[in-house]
């Protein structure tokens, strides 16, 4: 199930955040929205997440339109925010289970659920600990394991592994991509570091509130790099 954005538009008073935004992320695929800092990434994911609002255009989560149909729609969609949202004095089974009991999971249900959520982050063996005592990398994976509790089939990440090392970032990606091609799901991950792109990845290029292009990575940026055509693409005129 996909998620399609049509002719997205948002406006700060006369600043123009978003302008006719259209791209579709589809299941089983990691698409990467690339862009700088003040691209419209944030502005576009408070949309998809209705924290804002626009009458201009449309988003469509796994056929349900967010306008129309916002609890249907929102609930086929799990949320990794930039920002880290663990409750550091629970447990990472302890977030889990207030996280599940927010969508009506208790009990057997609830606990089958986080551990399978757990063993697909490689988290199973850090159940019992303190969020507080886990380092950056294995808090993001929790976050992540929680955005997966309510079976979701579209999965967004604004910027993830900001604050992280290398060897965590390549990690956490790593997973997403194996996440999206194993339980076909969609994925949806905004960042501006183009390591974090695979060649075989679904790219969206967002600068200014624009599309500039979008398609395979391979193909979009040929015999260059992906980095030196990310430069080029949003290099701003003297």
């Amino acid at each position: 199930m996909s998620l399609d954005i049509q002719d997205l538009s948002y406006a700060y008073g006369r600043k123009q955040a978003l302008k006719s935004v259209s791209f579709t992320a589809r299941p089983g695929r990691f698409t990467a929205l690339l862009g700088p800092n003040g691209a419209g990434k944030s502005t576009l994911f408070a949309l998809l997440t209705r924290l804002f609002t626009s009458s201009q255009g449309t988003i469509r989560i796994a056929g349900h339109d967010l306008a129309r149909t916002p609890r249907a729609a929102l609930a086929q969609m799990g949320i990794v925010f930039q920002q880290q949202t663990l409750d550091l004095d629970l447990s990472v089974r302890q977030n889990l289970r207030y996280f599940a009991a927010l969508h009506g999971l208790s009990g057997k249900a609830a606990e089958t659920r986080i551990d399978a959520a757990l063993d697909r982050l490689t988290m199973r063996e850090r159940a019992q600990e303190k969020a507080r005592t886990l380092n950056g990398g294995h808090r993001r994976r929790t976050e992540i394991a929680r955005a997966l509790l309510h079976g979701p089939s579209v999965l967004l990440l604004d910027e993830p592994t900001v604050g992280l090392d290398a060897a965590a970032r390549a990690s956490i990606t790593q997973h997403l991509h194996d996440l999206a091609e194993q339980d076909s799901l969609t994925v949806l991950w905004a960042t501006h570091l183009t390591d974090e792109v695979k060649p075989g990845d679904d790219l969206v290029l967002l600068h200014q509130g624009e599309i500039r292009a979008k398609g395979r990575s391979m193909d979009l940026h040929g015999t260059s790099t992906l980095s030196d055509w990310f430069l080029m693409q949003t290099e701003v005129p003297a």
